[in-house]
């Protein structure tokens, strides 16, 4: 165990019986291909997605008699890429990431994705180890806390809600999205999704799930257009 993950656990205040579940949440595609480690973090990044939601659904239910719909939307604020890549930043885990020398000098330290996925692996690895209230217990002192500031800089409303409130009042059409590309295998795919306003195409976002894709390419499509 090095001192840098040592570090780490100091900085998340939490301290892994299983020190090799740390080093795997960590350790990008990239590095394995390369130095043939024993495994990467995307198993964990799945595990870690599903328990944060849980975590997630959890406390807001517990803290707003709030309509479903309107929950919703907030946990999409706490759970999308760029908040918990921002939560990831805080805590520098990009300095900890296992990564190839092509993946470190393309930026993959510094990458929303890398740390994102990196973020929910370490999730996933805090359950895996002490279990969910453990996990849930990480969620809010890094994540959950932060809804507040969130919603007071409407990140609760997401991208492709606000596109189609723009479409629908300067076009008076709903926007419609198309799946351009799926590549990579079942448990790993990568999308390219396209969004159009009737016929024109205007604007791509990639994603590892659908859902994600075409947040990203209403994303793209509300800097295309110039909606704000």
């Amino acid at each position: 165990m090095s001192q840098a993950f040592i570090n780490l656990e100091h900085a998340i205040h939490f301290n892994f019986r299983n020190k090799d579940l740390l080093v795997q949440a960590l350790t990008h595609r990239s590095a394995v291909r390369e130095s043939k480690r024993s495994g990467h973090n995307e198993r964990l990044e799945f595990l870690g997605d599903a328990v944060l939601e849980l975590a997630t659904t959890e406390h807001l239910y517990h803290l707003s008699d709030k309509p479903e719909g309107e929950l919703t939307n907030w946990r999409s604020a706490l759970v999308q890429r760029e908040h918990l890549a921002a939560v990831a930043k805080d805590i520098q885990l990009g300095l900890y990431l296992q990564l190839s020398r092509g993946e470190e000098a393309s930026g993959g330290r510094e990458r929303d994705s890398n740390l994102a996925n990196g973020l929910e692996a370490l999730i996933g690895a805090i359950y895996l180890d002490k279990g969910f209230d453990a996990a849930k217990d990480f969620c809010h002192q890094f994540i959950l806390h932060r809804l507040e500031s969130l919603l007071a800089a409407g990140k609760d409303r997401d991208e492709k809600s606000v596109f189609q409130e723009f479409a629908q009042e300067k076009h008076g059409i709903t926007p419609h999205y198309e799946t351009v590309s799926a590549v990579g295998p079942d448990h790993n795919k990568d999308f390219t999704c396209a969004v159009f306003i009737g016929t024109e195409k205007v604007a791509e976002g990639k994603g590892n799930s659908k859902q994600r894709a075409e947040q990203a390419a209403a994303k793209a499509g509300l800097k295309a257009k110039g909606w704000k």
